[in-house]
């Protein structure tokens, strides 16, 4: 484009001359062959693919640790193998936080069986179950109907044990993955004690051993069979030393425990 007014002016004069004397188009410097195939349009150089790799499927540690415990408990032909099988898995994370391993106490072989739901302070101190307050009290409640932990009769002896042999940190309930994880020993242990009946005592017992979604409030005082043994689910002692109302629905199940046991 012109840059001034005047050069603009003479470029404009000498278009018209051009157009006067019958200049009807322009030409490039450059002659164009207009019958020459057109040149190919480049060609872009496809990149190599990128790899991608499937991702290994999650593993669910829960279910390997359950299989593991099953076949590991079923594998063992008597309580002192299962004893120490469940002191050597090492797929519960509770385990690492725990002093003692807390398999059983009482007679083995005696004809009533009774399962909590885990160890606590004074359990896992001292490596055996319910010897704390409601230990002492479950003690007492025993006695009642004439039976005790201490007696080498089976008929007067009771055999106890938990669902978890291991406390939970701060006493908190066990999760649902933990008892899961330790069904398959509690079973075996069941089978192996071969006892004439079982009180399950609180949530985590009758939850864990007859796979059921129900509270214990609704479950108490109603006999259910665990491979052919009556069982009874009943209030853990802890939650009568909370609520001591609730002492007679315990009173009432151990008349029921009692009766069964007289065949009665």
């Amino acid at each position: 484009m012109p840059d001034t007014y005047a050069e603009f002016a003479a470029a404009l004069d000498a278009l018209a001359w051009q157009v006067e004397l019958g200049v009807d188009e322009a030409i490039c410097e450059e002659p164009v062959n207009r019958f020459e195939a057109p040149k190919p349009e480049p060609v872009a150089k496809e990149q190599p693919a990128a790899q991608t790799f499937a991702k290994p499927p999650k593993v669910d540690e829960i279910a390997v640790a359950r299989e593991t415990g099953q076949a590991v408990a079923q594998a063992c032909l008597d309580l002192d193998a299962l004893q120490a099988a469940i002191a050597s898995f090492d797929g519960c994370e509770l385990k690492k936080g725990a002093r003692n391993t807390v398999f059983s106490d009482g007679l083995r072989g005696a004809h009533v069986m009774i399962i909590g739901e885990a160890p606590g302070r004074e359990e896992d101190s001292q490596g055996k179950p319910f010897v704390g307050r409601s230990g002492q009290l479950l003690d007492r409640m025993v006695a009642a109907i004439g039976l005790t932990r201490m007696a080498e009769n089976p008929e007067e002896a009771v055999y106890i044990t938990n669902v978890i042999p291991w406390r939970p940190p701060q006493n908190r309930d066990p999760s649902a993955d933990e008892t899961a994880m330790m069904r398959p020993f509690l079973m075996r242990h069941i089978e192996l004690a071969q006892p004439k009946a079982i009180l399950l005592m609180g949530n985590a017992a009758t939850r864990t051993v007859l796979e059921t979604t129900a509270g214990i409030t609704r479950m108490r005082g109603k006999w259910a069979d665990v491979s052919g043994i009556p069982a009874l689910p009943m209030l853990h002692p802890a939650a009568l030393l909370r609520n001591p109302m609730s002492k007679k629905d315990a009173w009432a199940d151990l008349l029921a425990l009692r009766a069964k046991l007289d065949g009665k």
